[in-house]
């Protein structure tokens, strides 16, 4: 979960989230904006597909 504060430009947070989701293979869950301004972010790890190496003979 991120948490930006009101003062804090919203330029920063996304390059927050963009880097978590670079190089922490992560992906957004939900935003939410709260009364007094400030946002917070919840991230899930992204779902990674992995195909078999076994071979049949």
């Amino acid at each position: 979960m991120i948490t930006v504060a009101p003062n804090d430009s919203l330029a920063a947070a996304r390059q927050r989230l963009v880097e978590h989701a670079e190089y922490g293979q992560w992906e957004l869950q939900r935003s939410l904006l709260y009364r007094g301004g400030t946002r917070r972010f919840w991230l899930r790890r992204k779902a990674i597909k992995v195909e078999s190496t076994l071979v049949v003979v």
